[in-house]
């Protein structure tokens, strides 16, 4: 990433140094989003609607609608009212895979009780010639990572011999996430270019969000995707956006306003969404 180098007066440097000290936040995460105001550039912020809680209680109102938010990223992944399927946003598009493995790019109206989603911006491209599986990814994201604590957006883009995906069907509310994910149809795609997307997200945040990575795929042709379960190929791009700037909204739905969401539901969530042997 570029670096800049500036000559500050004595009293700005104090100023920054007492903001800093006072918000524990970095001197460079303070100066990039004055410089992002000023210039009225978007910044890194994750944006998030609701909790990953919420989602394993079986908080499935949706809360926030496409529109809405289109406002605060071009890349992320969700859920849709119901549990409607996966999200996947790519370049701006947001797509909805259901459970019967069809695509269809939503409308604006469109509500989601769950999602996360990024003014991607990354670092210079990783390209990596042959990738195994999952794991193997995963080991090449930890190597461009320099810290457990901060959150990170990801995208990878190429051609994919195999990938297995899920899609969860529309569920009753209530309904808890591990047993909605038990019933989940999978797809086994061959031979597919396309695009992965999603986050990596800090262990101690395993409340609020899915800790460690959490991707969605979608093929380059818009016929197939979902939830990341497995996946292998080759002449891959990674791509990866650090950000400190971490942002989350709570519904003021019924549901979620009545749920009790004092349970650690943490081994559920990861049952939910991890492939299953």
């Amino acid at each position: 990433m570029p670096e800049l180098r500036v000559t500050v007066s004595s009293r700005l440097w104090q100023a920054l140094q007492v903001y800093a000290s006072a918000n524990g936040e970095p001197l460079g995460e303070i100066v990039g989003k004055a410089l992002s105001d000023y210039l009225q550039v978007t910044h890194s912020t994750v944006y998030q609607v609701s909790t990953s809680t919420a989602l394993v209680e079986g908080v499935y109102q949706g809360a926030v609608r496409i529109e809405t938010l289109r406002e605060h990223g071009d890349m992320g992944l969700g859920t849709f009212e119901h549990l409607d399927g996966e999200m996947v946003v790519v370049d701006g598009r947001f797509f909805q895979v259901r459970s019967d493995g069809s695509v269809h790019e939503c409308a604006d109206d469109v509500l989601s009780p769950f999602a996360v989603i990024t003014h991607f911006t990354p670092e210079p491209a990783v390209t990596i010639a042959c990738c195994p599986d999952l794991s193997e990814l995963t080991a090449q994201f930890d190597r461009l990572r320099h810290s457990d604590n901060l959150f990170y957006a990801l995208r990878v883009d190429g051609h994919f011999d195999a990938v297995h995906t899920r899609a969860m069907c529309w569920t009753e509310e209530g309904v808890p996430l591990v047993q909605a994910a038990a019933e989940q149809p999978e797809f086994e795609l061959r031979d597919v270019v396309g695009t992965l997307v999603g986050f990596w997200s800090p262990g101690y945040t395993k409340t609020m969000s899915v800790p460690g990575y959490h991707l969605h795929f979608l093929s380059d042709d818009r016929k197939s995707g979902g939830h990341l379960l497995q996946c292998r190929g080759r002449d891959w791009r990674l791509q990866i956006q650090k950000t400190g700037d971490y942002r989350i909204v709570l519904p003021a739905t019924d549901d979620f306003l009545k749920a009790d969401l004092s349970r650690d539901g943490a081994a559920d969530l990861e049952k939910a969404e991890r492939e299953q042997h």
